[in-house]
């Protein structure tokens, strides 16, 4: 069977486009490319000009405007208004793309665009708006794996995508068979971040052809840069929604502009529902026939996470305060159309008298309401209050898990009882699919005795529930198996968890146990209590055991909070868990909705749940993080079965939940023990790999060993786990023996590259799932991001609690990095404040100290600066050492033969040494 060639590809590709009106250009290079920007630019605002050409001049001051930049200023200037004087002093406002009717727009098509950058690279396909290259499509022969094109394409980036094209918005990689799409970005590209297009059902449409009559219809392609990809400002970086995104925001868009109704969208938890409110709340604002958009969420939500992502799109937008005063305020500036507040404070302001004058306005004004978790019930009860007062108000709801006649209300409604239609959908199953969240392994463990475990544990709860859940036996039994096992499904404590109780009573037993037992796991809880509960039989006030416990946690890590600064716990406690520095949380009800952590692996659960509750819970450990993580660990103490079952089916609106659960440990042994034959048969002994010769043979076993991992990571998170030849079929030591020539394979074929063509070269090594290490970079870099930047002794408090971590790595790439981390911790944090980005401070730091490195080297070794800089930037994409130029670098700065041998060791090291720190 013969392959189609990426020539036929993008020949076929360039028909379709021009068949569906795109103009078809000869452009060949930079010159070509600019004297057309011109044409269609004057084309384009031929109105505005007057029928009076551009003069060389004027163009030349457009040019300056515009070149130059990087790409998330270029894609603001694409946004704005350009203006320049003309000759004859007249000033003109010239539209470079327009965004509101964007199928007015000029649209064309080119390909093998010649540029000359570091070295000279020819683009496949460039799709041209009014002139400007806004997406590029890479393309690869079918049969090849499309990471190739994105592997291309961030070669480009490094090698010469200047000029013109920093205007790329977005770039589409190809197979044929397979199509992606994402956003482009000043840093490094990331493969996790690029999206299949779908139908608004959520079915994906990948073959090129399809593809490209839908997503890069003129219309639609340039809708999507104009309306549906969002510039954040704080990390300045370029985002592109989403498919379901796209339709759900369509659908609020349209219901909003075309009735008066109310709608909701289902998208599972996990799935970006805060960008997807955002960009609705965006559009909406920016209509004339709209006065207002508030989005509500309830007051226990409005946390760090939250506000960080709503500044993030739209900085200043959030206040946190309690004050509805602040409220008022936002509401009374008509230059304020996006409001981000709680429900309890919009509440207040409509039933304070003192705000009347405000308030009353717009009583009959169209007012947009977007409410997060509208599954909730808080907002049932303050919906009528609301709705009395707005009344020309409209109200769209975002949820995971909608209220439906399966689990209604307390009050015995449904989430369309409040909001009328489902609008859109987009469910766990479909998350899971797409890779944007994990599903879950779930584990049941007997602690009642076998006949009362088969019974489901609702109906069990019709026992007396203090002598069958809280017996000290079975508290023993259950904390006794948590320390047991817990090191292992938290690979290291490189993750952590949560431990679900079902009443404060049973979590104040829980954590007397954890207490009494021998272990070194950091143990907190946190809770609300009553303030006036029963105290008869002796009771403890619940209030007295959360301060107890916040002693400790002061103890553990040197901090002075109580139950008087209850919120100020609750934020560190959020804090701490994030960053893994929490092992286990108890927990009641607190933290098992709107709480995302990457680190966050396992939920233990020793409490009834059932349909939302569940999913809510369970879906804590599903975020991604890195192939270590593969799916959320759930181990039920009770028997859950039937509740798990129901509810993944209600909620994934199917009856086949494998889709959503992981295999059985039995499942994973039997692939690991075909893997292991597999392995056996390539490379019998470890030692067997030495003398492979042929790289076929390494890309073989490379293969095999890699997923035999993936496999083992998996398998390693069961009970019946044990790391030896008679339960898995390979022992411990036969493993890292194995690891230890894969790693060597890596690191040969790294320090050997030279310029031609390696079968390894598109090899994922997936070394992260390599490294057993829990203090690696992402480790530290999350700590990092994690720093007070309000409080100055938790400041100091963070930085040496991160120094020590620093100490103590055994990572290499880390190690590689720690005096550089140091100098930052030294040099650069003590200097922020709570405006600064520690991302955006890291990286000019980062930039800085390297500039001031490769030039400090130039100078000592009378080197050229660019040119050190062009060595170490080919080496940080390919890997390449370019010998014969390094030769003609120390040639030219007048090294005698010997010194140019002396001295070509010396920079390469320098080369390799200065890639890994700064990489």
């Amino acid at each position: 069977m013969s392959y189609q060639s990426e020539a036929v590809l993008e020949q076929n590709l360039l028909k379709l486009l021009s068949r569906n009106g795109y103009e078809l250009v000869n452009i060949n290079s930079e010159e070509d490319l600019k004297n057309n920007f011109r044409k269609q630019i004057s084309k384009f605002n031929e109105d505005k000009l007057k029928g009076k050409p551009l003069t060389d001049k004027e163009f030349q001051i457009i040019m300056n405007r515009i070149e130059g930049k990087g790409v998330f200023e270029s894609a603001k200037i694409l946004r704005d208004k350009l203006e320049i004087e003309r000759e004859n002093g007249e000033r003109l406002f010239l539209t470079i793309m327009d965004t509101q009717k964007w199928c007015k727009n000029l649209f064309q098509v080119t390909n093998q665009v010649t540029v000359r950058g570091k070295y000279e690279n020819r683009y496949d396909v460039t799709i041209l708006i009014n002139g400007l290259p806004l997406v590029q499509i890479e393309l690869k022969r079918r049969g090849l794996d499309m990471k190739e094109a994105f592997n291309q394409i961030c070669r480009y980036k490094v090698q010469s995508y200047t000029g013109l094209f920093r205007y790329i918005q977005i770039f589409v990689v190809s197979n044929g068979v397979d199509t992606k799409y994402f956003a482009n970005s000043d840093g490094n590209l990331n493969y996790k971040y690029t999206f299949f297009w779908t139908d608004k059902e959520n079915n994906r449409i990948t073959n090129l052809k399809d593809f490209s009559t839908t997503f890069l219809e003129k219309c639609h392609i340039s809708k999507m840069i104009a309306r549906y990809m969002v510039l954040k400002e704080t990390e300045k970086q370029l985002l592109v929604l989403r498919p379901y995104q796209v339709y759900a925001v369509e659908e609020i868009v349209k219901r909003a502009l075309e009735t008066n109704n109310n709608g909701y969208i289902w998208h599972t938890t996990g799935s970006g529902k805060t960008l997807t409110s955002f960009k609705a709340s965006q559009i909406l604002s920016n209509e004339e026939s709209i006065d207002k958009v508030f989005f509500l969420v309830d007051r226990q939500d409005l946390d760090h996470q939250t506000e960080k992502e709503f500044n993030d799109f739209q900085p200043g937008s959030v206040d946190r305060t309690d004050s509805t005063e602040n409220l008022v305020k936002q509401i009374k500036d008509i230059m304020n159309p996006i409001i981000v507040t709680t429900i309890q404070k919009m509440s207040n302001a409509i039933k304070n008298p003192k705000y009347k004058d405000i308030m009353e306005p717009y009583r009959n004004k169209k007012v947009i309401f977007i409410i997060d978790e509208c599954h909730r019930s808080q907002f049932g009860k303050m919906h009528t209050a609301i709705k009395e007062h707005f009344q020309n108000s409209q109200y769209f709801g975002f949820t995971g898990t909608p209220r439906l006649p399966e689990n209604k209300s307390e009050d015995d409604r449904t989430t369309a009882d409040l909001f009328d239609k489902c609008l859109h959908y987009y469910l766990i199953k479909d998350a899971i699919h797409d890779g944007n969240v994990l599903g879950f392994s779930v584990t049941y463990v007997n602690t009642l005795g076998a006949k009362l475990d088969e019974i489901a544990a609702e109906k069990v709860q019709a026992i007396n529930t203090e002598e069958v859940w809280q017996a000290e036996e079975r508290i023993d039994l259950v904390t006794r198996h948590i320390i047991q096992y817990h090191d292992q499904r938290s690979r290291s404590k490189g993750y952590n968890a949560i431990f679900a109780t079902d009443s404060v009573e049973s979590l104040v037993k829980y954590y007397d146990k954890f207490k009494e037992l021998d272990h070194d796991f950091k143990i907190a809880s946190i809770f609300s209590y009553e303030e006036n509960p029963d105290l008869s039989e002796g009771k403890v006030h619940g209030r007295d055991s959360l301060e107890r416990m916040i002693n400790d946690y002061n103890e553990m890590f040197n901090t002075n909070f109580s139950t008087d600064n209850y919120d100020g716990y609750r934020a560190d406690v959020d804090k701490k868990v994030r960053e893994a520095k929490i092992d286990i949380l108890l927990v009641v009800n607190m933290f098992l909705t709107g709480f995302d952590s990457k680190k966050l692996n396992t939920l233990y659960v020793d409490k009834n749940l059932k349909y939302h509750n569940l999913l809510q819970a369970y879906s804590r450990t599903n975020r991604l993080d890195s192939d270590k993580k593969p799916y959320g660990n759930i181990v039920c103490f009770r028997n859950l079965k039937e509740a798990t079952d129901e509810a993944l089916r209600t909620f994934s609106k199917t009856d086949d939940i494998d889709s959503v659960l992981a295999k059985s440990f039995d499942e994973y042994l039997a692939l690991f023990k075909e893997q292991v034959n597999a392995l056996l048969s390539i490379a019998p002994t470890p030692e067997s790999i030495d003398s492979m010769e042929s790289e076929e043979k390494q890309k073989e076993f490379v293969v095999v060993f890699r997923d035999l991992t993936k496999i083992l990571i998996r398998m390693e998170n069961f009970n019946e786990f044990e790391f030896t030849e008679e339960k898995i079929g390979m022992d411990i030591q036969d493993y890292q023996d194995y690891r230890s020539k894969y790693l060597l394979i890596k690191e040969n074929h790294d320090k050997n590259k030279i310029e031609k063509v390696s079968i390894l070269d598109d090899i994922d090594f997936a070394l992260e799932i390599m490294h057993r290490d829990k203090i690696n970079v992402d480790y530290i870099m999350n700590l990092i991001r994690e720093i007070d930047l309000e409080n100055e002794e938790k400041r100091k408090e963070d930085i040496n609690y991160i120094i020590k971590e620093l100490d103590r790595a055994d990572s290499i790439e880390l190690r590689n990095k720690v005096e550089l981390i140091k100098e930052f911790l030294d040099k650069v944090v003590p200097k922020l404040d709570s405006e600064d980005s520690i991302d955006n401070a890291f990286t000019e730091f980062e930039i800085e100290r390297k500039e001031r490195v490769i030039n400090d080297f130039a100078v000592k070794n009378r080197l050229p600066e660019e040119q050190v800089e062009g060595l170490i930037q080919e080496y940080e994409f390919s890997g390449i050492i370019d010998k014969e130029e390094i030769s003609d670098t120390l040639t030219e700065a007048k090294y005698s033969f010997l010194e140019n041998v002396e001295k070509t060791q010396e920079l390469e090291i320098f080369i390799r040494e200065v890639a890994e720190e700064y990489k």
